[in-house]
């Protein structure tokens, strides 16, 4: 099994491959009991976010690495991947400006991912 630190980079390079926008990973372990990580990528359109969603799920699914959840897969704008101690928020960019995260959870540090 991966590491929770492991698996956000491996999700944020597998995003980065099918061309995510604006890919940030959130250490939020500190302040939140529910999860380690945040990985936050911005789609241009609903397609777009599903193609990521799709992406991750095939790639990691070889590894044995299944999502325990997967919400808002049929629009909407937002779909929200739960891995565990790491959960994939893919946004359109109208909702990720809406919602901020990275505003909320601006106290956290966020990881350089190796592009």
């Amino acid at each position: 099994m991966m590491e929770s630190k492991e698996l956000a980079l491996k999700i944020a390079r597998l995003l980065d491959d099918k061309k995510g926008l604006d890919i940030t990973v959130i250490d939020v372990a500190q302040r939140a009991s529910f999860t380690d990580y945040f990985v936050l990528v911005s789609a241009g359109t609903d397609r777009q976010a599903q193609a990521l969603m799709d992406n991750v799920e095939d790639m990691l699914e070889p590894a044995g690495v299944l999502p325990k959840n997967i919400e808002g897969k049929r629009s909407g704008g937002w779909i929200l991947m739960d891995y565990g101690d790491v959960v994939v928020n893919i946004m359109t960019t109208k909702m990720r400006e809406k919602y901020n995260l990275e505003k909320i959870w601006g106290d956290c540090e966020s990881l350089q991912i190796n592009q």
